[in-house]
């Protein structure tokens, strides 16, 4: 196992003793390495003498993919599976991840992630339900066809032998390193029934970051992988139409917009449809503003899909005009505990009851 951490101090402990308390026998090390940490992370491991521990401490900050890079090339293992601090694991998962490797033409298997929405805002539950679930089908449609385009970050597992070193300063290692390994001949799977458990933001603002972090990194990885946009990507239709496109969407939004205001002058149906344009703004207004019981059914969905849309327009502004290296954008919230569900504290079956699933 490998993790990256900067500055985690706050989780460490816990996940530690989660990592080592996990019920998989395969585990041969665990390697955890400190991004340039400045508030005790270093000190900390240093106490660590579990003989499955493997502490690598990088002086200098320079982001997750230089401290993955680094794991990898400290791992020793055949299968090497990558963690984030925050989700936890639940019993079984890494077994039945890793049994997907019993197949040779597997060279990446990522686990089914299950999210934990609380009690944030409307629009925040919103993006991490519906939306979610959206995402999560088109991956698994994507896994069951051949490969997926990208994985969950948190809980993936791959082949060593497969593994490429990532670009410094690259954001989205969870789309490279996936696309790198379909490129040599191998699939990349999802596995539903490996599951791993994570807390969604609860305010629209944090979503909104995170958003815009994640789209970022997509055209930061069209820049410094220009392949992943040409034939030489067996994943080229699939990347296109499932990350590609949708980044015009807000763009197609506001022209669709105008053509209607343009056009409801001329005809009942498009005045007809140019009002209820302008009752989706309002409501999606609403929603972001105020948390009102009887609108929020109908108001959350609308603010989702203007936040996301809106994050689109942000992360190609971040990505253009953010001074320095682009991975600094990105603010880690330790501080969100996550609490496993019922279903995953004696057994691996399946959340059947589970309505915010997502990948």
């Amino acid at each position: 196992m490998v993790l990256a951490v900067h500055n985690g101090l706050s989780m460490l402990p816990r996940k530690i003793r989660h990592l080592l308390s996990l019920d998989y026998r395969g585990i041969k090390e665990v390697i955890i390495v400190s991004d340039g940490s400045s508030d005790g992370t270093e000190e900390y491991l240093a106490t660590q003498d579990d003989r499955r521990l493997k502490c690598i401490i990088l002086g200098k900050h320079s982001g997750k993919a230089v401290a993955v890079n680094t794991g990898i090339q400290a791992a020793s293992a055949e299968i090497i599976l990558f963690v984030d601090i925050r989700p936890e694991i639940a019993p079984g998962a890494i077994q039945q991840l890793v049994s997907n490797f019993a197949d040779p033409s597997v060279g990446c298997a990522n686990g089914e992630l299950i999210v934990r929405c609380g009690d944030g805002s409307g629009a925040s539950a919103a993006i991490g339900g519906a939306y979610w679930s959206y995402e999560k089908w088109i991956r698994t449609s994507e896994s069951k066809s051949g490969s997926a385009v990208g994985v969950y970050g948190g809980f993936y597992a791959i082949r060593r032998s497969l593994a490429v070193s990532q670009p410094a300063g690259l954001i989205l290692d969870d789309m490279f390193q996936p696309l790198s390994i379909r490129r040599q001949g191998f699939r990349v799977v999802l596995d539903p029934k490996a599951y791993v458990y994570d807390a969604w933001p609860q305010t629209v603002g944090r979503e909104l970051h995170r958003k815009v972090r994640t789209l970022a990194g997509n055209f930061q990885l069209f820049q410094i992988a220009p392949w992943t946009l040409t034939w030489r990507n067996p994943l080229l239709f699939r990347l296109i139409s499932h990350k590609v496109m949708r980044l015009f969407v807000p763009y197609l939004f506001v022209a669709a917009v105008v053509c209607t205001f343009l056009l409801s002058p001329t005809s009942h149906f498009y005045a007809a449809l140019a009002a209820i344009q302008m009752l989706g703004i309002v409501l999606a207004s609403v929603g972001l503003r105020y948390d009102v019981p009887v609108l929020h059914r109908v108001a959350s969905p609308m603010s989702a899909v203007f936040v996301l849309n809106a994050a689109a327009v942000l992360g190609l502004y971040k990505f253009l005009f953010t001074r320095g290296p682009l991975w600094t954008i990105w603010k880690s919230s330790h501080s969100s505990n996550v609490t496993l569900h019922p279903g995953a504290a004696g057994s691996s079956s399946g959340p059947a009851a589970q309505s915010n699933q997502s990948e």
